[in-house]
């Protein structure tokens, strides 16, 4: 196949500011570009956006492609995609990555249509590998990992037909950790070539309104689950994580239960965290979940399941009614550890 061994980021902006989730893919692909011996590039498209090119080299960017002019300030799919489309077709990147943002699930799929190739959404890893494949041999294939059927099996999907493969990854999935040695900055400037197409959909007015919740900041979380059996029982979840400084989450079997809002679910489908504690309760821990809190520095599972999932992945597991356990918690910190 005729590609570029090279990968791409789309460094998504909003009113001049980059999205936290573009710069935790240029740290993977960083490592995606190093194992396959090419080049990492970000993709940048804005209004005075020189400024987020070259904080893309802090993470690891070799060159950054920059497209801006003050039409492109608000993303519009039109102008966008047709820009990233071009780009694609002319140079062929082995792999481009995408945030699985409002944004990024809006391009990502109208890019791959057109260029025709594969692309698979909301991965929980990504990795490259020399692939044999219905006895043919493909160098460099995207190893795309995410939860499949319902969560009950993690899939690994590949698309070796294809001389580009893209994926999405939502926020927090992937690490965020600045390269010590960067490279030079090395901006490449691509001039905008407007179309009359561009306007067809024009941006009158917009309106919205930041997360509440930052469950990716806080250092400990207890979260509850399903297994809590009501929201009066949930309430004790709230109540320890109080009295431990911590942050309220659920699952999405709690969330769906309206035992907690959904701004707090934490999984594939959900946030995904990395706190130094996480506290998991009455939660059984299916793949989905797991995907969102797995990468936490200490987790502590209650359940009254000793075949729980959850315990899997947990540091410490406490078998037992949480509605006995908790209270047992409170006391000893209030009075105890305090």
């Amino acid at each position: 196949m005729n590609f570029a061994n090279e990968v791409w980021v789309f460094i998504e902006q909003r009113d001049g500011k980059p999205a936290d989730v573009s710069f935790e893919l240029l740290c993977k692909g960083h490592k995606l570009a190093e194992s396959m011996n090419g080049l990492l590039k970000a993709i940048v498209i804005g209004d005075d956006a020189e400024g987020i090119a070259k904080q893309t080299f802090t993470y690891g960017a070799d060159e950054a492609l920059l497209i801006q002019d003050p039409s492109l300030k608000h993303y519009r799919t039109i102008p966008y995609s047709r820009i990233l489309n071009k780009l694609v077709e002319k140079h062929i990147p082995r792999i481009v990555l995408f945030g699985a943002t409002v944004i990024g699930r809006d391009l990502a799929p109208r890019v791959a249509s057109h260029t025709r190739s594969g692309l698979t959404a909301d991965c929980t890893d990504l990795k490259v590998s020399d692939v044999k494949y219905l006895k043919k041999d493909f160098n460099n294939l995207l190893l795309q990992i995410r939860p499949a059927f319902g969560g009950n099996i993690i899939a690994t999907i590949i698309t070796p037909d294809v001389q580009t493969q893209m994926a999405t990854v939502r926020e927090g999935v992937m690490e965020l950790s600045p390269i010590d040695n960067h490279p030079k900055e090395n901006i490449t400037k691509i001039e905008y070539e407007p179309d009359p197409l561009d306007e067809v959909v024009s941006i009158i007015e917009q309106h919205r309104e930041d997360n509440k919740v930052n469950l990716k900041a806080a250092p400990i979380i207890v979260a509850g689950g399903y297994g809590l059996g009501t929201k009066e029982n949930f309430r004790l979840i709230e109540e320890l994580a109080h009295t431990i400084g911590g942050e309220v989450a659920g699952s999405r079997a709690a969330v769906d239960a309206g035992f907690v809002s959904p701004e707090r679910q934490v999984g594939q489908t959900g946030v995904t965290v990395r706190p130094k504690l996480y506290i998991a309760i009455g939660i059984s821990g299916a793949i989905q979940h797991r995907a969102g809190m797995q990468e936490s520095n200490k987790i502590i599972a209650i359940n009254i399941d000793p075949d729980a999932p959850i315990f899997e992945v947990a540091h410490y597991g406490i078998v037992g009614d949480a509605t006995e356990i908790i209270p047992m918690f409170i006391d000893v910190f209030k009075h105890k550890l305090k």
